[in-house]
């Protein structure tokens, strides 16, 4: 993760991530040497992909806004359950957030980093954007409702 934009966790999430990137530490102190076997390659990939979570880890813990619920303003921000509307008329309701596996199990997620994430941030209730997919078409989302995550939820 790049850039100084902060990460919105629950307080379930922060302790989750928090926990998980003791464990990896945890399991990286305790790992034997190589020993030049065959399975070697797999131990060595096992690890290069641990090392990438804990760094990924650290990145998102480094400083994130825990359980602080954003303004009950309407405005799609992260922290916010979001529901939006397609121009083909379907509905979709997910939590703003970034995509950190296991973190928030009971939400869809959208990204404040991803096409449509990008697109709604800012947007209050009732504002129509356009956004283009990852396959170059251009789609048209409007906010419906925006209300922060704990709060009453978007039907």
């Amino acid at each position: 993760m790049t850039g100084t934009q902060q990460v919105w966790l629950t307080k379930d999430g922060y302790e989750r991530l928090t926990e998980e990137l003791r464990r990896l530490i945890k399991e990286r102190s305790e790992d034997a040497p190589l020993d030049g076997s065959s399975t070697d390659e797999d131990v060595l990939a096992a690890r290069q992909e641990r090392e990438a979570r804990i760094r990924k880890l650290q990145e998102l813990l480094q400083d994130p806004i825990v359980g602080e619920a954003p303004a009950d303003d309407g405005v799609a921000e992260p922290g916010m359950i979001v529901t939006v509307s397609y121009a083909d008329g379907d509905e979709e309701t997910f939590l703003l957030a970034e995509r950190v596996p296991d973190a928030y199990p009971d939400m869809e997620l959208c990204s404040p980093r991803s096409p449509l994430g990008k697109a709604i941030l800012g947007a209050k209730e009732g504002e129509q954007r356009e956004y283009r997919m990852p396959d170059g078409r251009s789609m048209s989302v409007t906010v419906k409702r925006a209300v922060p995550y704990g709060g009453p939820q978007a039907a």
